[in-house]
């Protein structure tokens, strides 16, 4: 089974696992690292959840189910090593609920090309507009093309 696939069936096995709980689906990855397979799955809280950070409990929990469902359903011919989480606090954006979620935080931006003589950007997250993202920059509103961003995250403030 190709790699999409198993990972658009694990998605699905989640769904029914994440309908009535205030968990969602963030990401979920199969893929090979080194000489080992991974399945990587990341869970996370929906907007306004009371508790806006995924537990180590839920993890296990999900963990425990989705083991238990990938074992009874025999879904991944090889052997692999699978990963419950939460997307973290340096967390990518990746979905478009993520820029109105995080609209007024800091990100870290990189980009694959140069923009203005720069290819990382930090500041402050206002937003998504289309395939824009807008973020300020030391109080200069820039905007960038989404297919130009390699990546963007959340970033650490201490």
């Amino acid at each position: 089974m190709a790699k999409e696939d198993i990972s658009a069936k694990v998605t699905a096995l989640l769904e029914e696992y994440t309908e009535g709980r205030e968990l969602e689906i963030y990401r979920v990855i199969y893929k090979k690292e080194g000489p080992d397979w991974v399945l990587r799955v990341f869970l996370d809280k929906p907007m306004g959840a009371e508790n806006e950070y995924v537990s180590i409990e839920e993890c296990e929990e999900a963990t425990r189910y989705l083991s238990d469902k990938l074992d009874e359903l025999d879904l991944i011919e090889r052997s692999y090593n699978l990963e419950v989480s939460s997307p973290g606090l340096d967390r990518e954006l990746i979905k478009d609920t993520d820029f109105v979620r995080f609209a007024g935080r800091e990100v870290e931006v990189r980009t694959y090309g140069q923009i203005d003589g720069s290819k990382n950007f930090e500041g402050t997250l206002i937003g998504k507009k289309g395939d824009t993202v807008i973020i300020d920059k030391a109080g200069k509103r820039l905007e960038i093309p989404s297919d130009k961003i390699s990546k963007i995250n959340l970033a650490i403030v201490f």
